[in-house]
Parts: C-alpha cells; sequence; structure tokens
C-alpha cells in the first residue's frame, strides 16, 4: 500500500511515457539553454534561461496531449505573463502586492488570448521579482529571453515528438462522416451524443484538463470496451466465413472485378507468392487499376481468431471498410468477417438476451 503514493496520478500514464518525458526535458532544457546562449551572446548580467521553462518542460514533454501544453500555450502563455509582470513592477513599487496583482492579470491575459499555461503565473512573478537581469532588460525581456526561450523549447518539442512518433501537436479532430454528408458517422448515431456531454459538464460545473473532442473519443472507448466485455464470449472465429475468396497480387485488374461481381462480394483479400495477406480490393480501388492489382490495393483490416468479435464495430462502421480479413501470426487467411456477419451475430446475441430476460 505504502508504494501506491509512487504511482502516477495521470490516466494513461506508463512508464515508457515517463522515461520519454525525462529524455525530452533534458535534451529540450539543455538545448534551449545553449541556443538562447549563443542567440544573446551570454553574459553574467543576462538572463539565458528563465526558470518557468522548467514547468514549461514538464507539460510539453510529460503531457503534451494537454490544452495547456499547446505551442500557443507555451509561447503566448509565457510571454504575454512576463510582459504583465513586468509592466505591474514597473507601476506598482510593493514587491508583495505587485506580486499578487501581477499573476491575477496574468491569468486573466491568458484566459482572454486563450493560452492559459501554468507556468505563465511563474513568468509574471519573474516579471516582478526576477532581480538585476529582468530589471536591466525591461520591457525586453518578455520577448528576450522569456520569447525566445519559449519558442526554441516549442520547436525542439514538435522534433522530439515527431522523432518518438507521438502527435504534437496535438489535434483532437472530431469524427467526420467518410461519404461527405452531414450526418454523423455510423456509430455515433446511437449511444450519447455531443450535447450530453456538454450537459455533464454544465451539470459538474468543473474544468477538466483535457480537450472536448478527446473527451468524447474517450468516452467513446470506454463504451466499446464495455459492449466489449459484455460480449466477450462471441469471438471472430465464432463468426467468421472460412472459405474466403482471394486473388494474387499479380492478377489483373479485370481478374479481380470478375471474382468481386461473381461472388458478389465487395472486398477481395490480395494474398502474395507464399499466400500471406498484403492487402485487399474492391471496386472502389479497381477503378484506379491499370494493370496488376497490387499497384492499387489498399492495406486489409485484420484480427486474430480469438479476437472478439464486437472489437471490430469501429473498423466496420467507419465508412470505408466492408471486411475484416482474419489472419494467424504468419498472416495467413483463416476466414473474413463483413459488416453483414457482425450485425446477423448481434442481432442474434440481443435476441438470445430477450429470451433469457423473458423467461
Amino acid at each position: 500500500m505504502a508504494f501506491r503514493l509512487f504511482v502516477p496520478i495521470l490516466a494513461g500514464a506508463t512508464l515508457r511515457e515517463r522515461l520519454l518525458a525525462c529524455i525530452g526535458a533534458t535534451i529540450g532544457i539543455a538545448l534551449t539553454g545553449v541556443i538562447s546562449g549563443l542567440a544573446m551572446g551570454g553574459g553574467p548580467h543576462v538572463a539565458l534561461l528563465v526558470a518557468p521553462m522548467g514547468a514549461s518542460a514538464v507539460l510539453l514533454f510529460a503531457v503534451p496531449a494537454s490544452p495547456l501544453a499547446q505551442p500557443w500555450s507555451i509561447i503566448g502563455g509565457n510571454s504575454i505573463s512576463a510582459l504583465v509582470g513586468v509592466t505591474v513592477a514597473h507601476f506598482v513599487h510593493d514587491p508583495v502586492f505587485a506580486s499578487g496583482l501581477a499573476v491575477a492579470l496574468a491569468i486573466a491575459a491568458m484566459s482572454f488570448t486563450r493560452c492559459l499555461h501554468p507556468p505563465g503565473g511563474a513568468a509574471a512573478l519573474t516579471g516582478v521579482l526576477g532581480g538585476p537581469a529582468v530589471v536591466s532588460a525591461g520591457f525586453l525581456f518578455p520577448f528576450v529571453p522569456v520569447a525566445l526561450n519559449s519558442i526554441i523549447l516549442v520547436a525542439l518539442g514538435f522534433l522530439f515528438h515527431r522523432l518518438a512518433r507521438r502527435n504534437y501537436p496535438h489535434v483532437a479532430a472530431p469524427a467526420t462522416n467518410s461519404h461527405g454528408t452531414a450526418d454523423p458517422p455510423a456509430q455515433q448515431r446511437v449511444g450519447f451524443r455531443p450535447e450530453d456531454i456538454d450537459a455533464a459538464l454544465t451539470t459538474l460545473d468543473e474544468t477538466f484538463d483535457i480537450d472536448r473532442n478527446d473527451l468524447e473519443r474517450l468516452l467513446r472507448q470506454v463504451e466499446l470496451q464495455a459492449m466489449v466485455r459484455a460480449q466477450r464470449t462471441l469471438l471472430c472465429e465464432d463468426i467468421m466465413s472460412r472459405d474466403v475468396v482471394s486473388v494474387p497480387e499479380q492478377a489483373t485488374a479485370d481478374e479481380a472485378r470478375q471474382q468481386l461481381l461473381d461472388h458478389n462480394i465487395r472486398t477481395l483479400p490480395v494474398v502474395d507468392a507464399g499466400a500471406r495477406l498484403v492487402g485487399a480490393v474492391g471496386l472502389r480501388e479497381l477503378t484506379k487499376a491499370t494493370d496488376t492489382v497490387k499497384g492499387v490495393m489498399s492495406k486489409a483490416g485484420t484480427a486474430s481468431p480469438d479476437t472478439p468479435a464486437m472489437s471490430l464495430l469501429p473498423v466496420l462502421t467507419d465508412g470505408r471498410s466492408h471486411a475484416v480479413v482474419i489472419v494467424d501470426g504468419e498472416r495467413r487467411i483463416l476466414g473474413l468477417i463483413t459488416q453483414t456477419d457482425l450485425l446477423a451475430a448481434t442481432a442474434r446475441v440481443q435476441a438470445a438476451d430477450n429470451g433469457l430476460a423473458a423467461a
């Protein structure tokens, strides 16, 4: 129980994520100091690196998906707050009162400019209590070194996250209909709606450190996982078709098109010379074919036989995929599950549950 004190309180935090944050912060802060020193020339009375950058680095590298860690939040939040701090210090000479007023006005300024960033409070305080280096810099301090530090840190964070294959700047894109119509995606036409999230947030009357669209995406994934758990006994191998029609990657577009029409199917798995799955084609892809199917095939959705069947819902309701290929560890085809297969299985499970309830 004592070790529970050291368990991360952030949802989704893993050891790998924390190690990446440590490495990123080391590189980010060190290089920010070096580059700032080269840009400003150095000297004993020149502030090369301001303390709020340490707090910004925590957000940038440890929680890059946070709205408080996005580029404008870091650059705007630190720079605007530092400008507020220097301005307050210029007009208010009582350091205690100036400190409180600077932080309060910094929060207001960041809120109005949509760049709320917790280290901005420290930047405002530094503008008031920063000492000789800040006093000598005057109204240049919010720009050099604060804005300069912030821009360099964000640029380094962008490169680091790209190399680590993280999504930064984080964009919580809402789900869109792949058919280009105004209807929401199929998986969002049931269950809760966006207005339900807004009503819940209004009822709770609290501010959460998560983007509104990220929250919706998280709740829909929770809803899906609950459904999978409820139907965990229904596996892909229980409902998949096993006599799967496929086509070699060297087949012509006409041959593939004829297979689709002869068997009245919409997706045709493509296999290599070793009978391993390499992709899939449908009539949509074949309209672009000029030679073999290898040049136009798309990535095939796959699953293993022991995968819960209901977990295929996101793929089969994305508006693009019509089937999921069931493969073994060597990507050899074992079966196929179409939208119709999953719909029929869902209906049978629902009917069985209703029969048990009536009994």
